[in-house]
């Protein structure tokens, strides 16, 4: 599956300002100061199953949270089993909804007709945030690498913290004799695609794979789901990995090279590269994917940036399914349930022109007759 070989052409102006269940009616203590918004005030009980990207694990409990306090009798339950999981889980007819860091390709998206008949599939990127390049380093406390080097990194063409081409990035560090342990995901994950699609359109030809959700380069140190990733790097030492930043806690976060200058990941830095991105042309009517300009040279824009969709069905079998998505999703897609994830997570909440263009799908959103 590749995210961004399609061209260019229409201009998307988004200015963005283990198993794990996760219980709506279980939360509700934590959802003070989310309010209310999106969907109906009350009246809906039921049940929502959905399964998906673990890098969206934060940003789901502050959904679910929030959306508590809107629908008590609504429980919403969240496995983060990761995006690969979540879209096969899907469109098997296992849960109602999707999370996933990669929207549906050619082949899912065949698969998605026949699990939601001719209406096909709705695809919200309701989540954005930055992929942080993770490492722990004991004296390094603050890192550049530009795409050559970080590639060259994970390419396992760069082992050793005092490589010349390291020591390029940080003239003004004491970079340890001590070997790199790179650490990837060894689970078919949307983070790695978002990760591996940036390396392959910024770092040229230091980066000589294919495009994949599945890691690419054999050895190194692969760990399950982006806490593995994560707990790797930390109980390790010359570690350095790849996750979301939420999730990236205490370790050290590298300043990635974008043009003359190196920018952190911040959510500011995310909805700027974004906001100069456009969506992927010939896709389904209410599939709003984006292209992202991973090349990007622009100041101020972090590339490494991953959109976590929503995936379910225009069109659902039974009425309760059907009303019980339309009203989750309209509390996602909500100022108040995108605030409730930011506080969560981190991420940079949608814009309004995002937040209406998701509306439109939510709105199709039937059982059918």
């Amino acid at each position: 599956m590749k995210l961004s070989t399609k061209s260019r052409a229409t201009t998307l102006s988004v200015a963005l300002a283990g198993t794990l269940a996760l219980s709506a009616c279980g939360a509700s203590n934590e959802a003070d100061n989310a309010g209310g918004g999106g969907g109906e005030s009350g009246g809906l009980s039921g049940t929502l199953v959905g399964a998906g990207s673990s890098a969206m694990q934060a940003a789901m409990q502050g959904f679910i949270a929030g959306y508590s306090s809107v629908q008590p009798d609504v429980t919403v339950n969240y496995d983060p089993v990761g995006s690969g999981g979540g879209r096969e889980q899907f469109l098997a007819g296992g849960t109602d909804f999707a999370g996933t860091d990669a929207y549906l390709d050619d082949e899912e998206l065949a698969q998605a007709e026949e699990r939601c008949g001719s209406s096909g599939v709705f695809e919200l990127p309701n989540y954005i945030s930055p992929i942080a390049v993770i490492y722990n380093l004991d004296g390094v406390d603050e890192l550049n690498l530009s795409p050559e080097t970080l590639a060259g990194i994970f390419n396992q063409q760069i082992t050793n913290w005092n490589d010349p081409a390291i020591a390029a990035d940080n003239p003004d560090a004491t970079l340890p004799d001590q070997a790199i342990t790179p650490v990837n995901r060894s689970d078919e994950s949307g983070t790695t695609e978002n990760f591996v699609e940036y390396l392959s359109a910024a770092a040229g030809e230091a980066w000589p794979h294919e495009v994949s959700g599945d890691w690419p380069v054999a050895g190194g140190e692969a760990a399950q789901g982006t806490s593995g990733v994560v707990s790797a790097v930390s109980g390790g030492q010359g570690t350095i990995g790849y996750a979301d930043l939420s999730q990236a806690g205490d370790l050290g976060v590298a300043n990635i090279g974008v043009g003359e200058e190196f920018v952190a990941p911040s959510p500011e830095a995310a909805a700027a590269v974004v906001e100069n991105s456009d969506r992927v042309e010939d896709r389904p009517e209410y599939s709003f994917a984006v292209d992202l300009n991973r090349d990007t040279t622009g100041s101020g824009e972090y590339p490494i940036v991953l959109i976590s969709y929503h995936v379910g069905c225009v069109e659902y079998e039974d009425q309760e399914t059907a009303d019980l998505v339309k009203d989750f999703m309209s509390y996602v897609v909500s100022e108040e349930g995108q605030q409730a994830a930011a506080e969560a997570s981190g991420s940079a909440p949608i814009s309004e022109g995002l937040r209406e263009q998701a509306q439109t799908a939510i709105d199709a959103i039937t059982a059918a007759a």
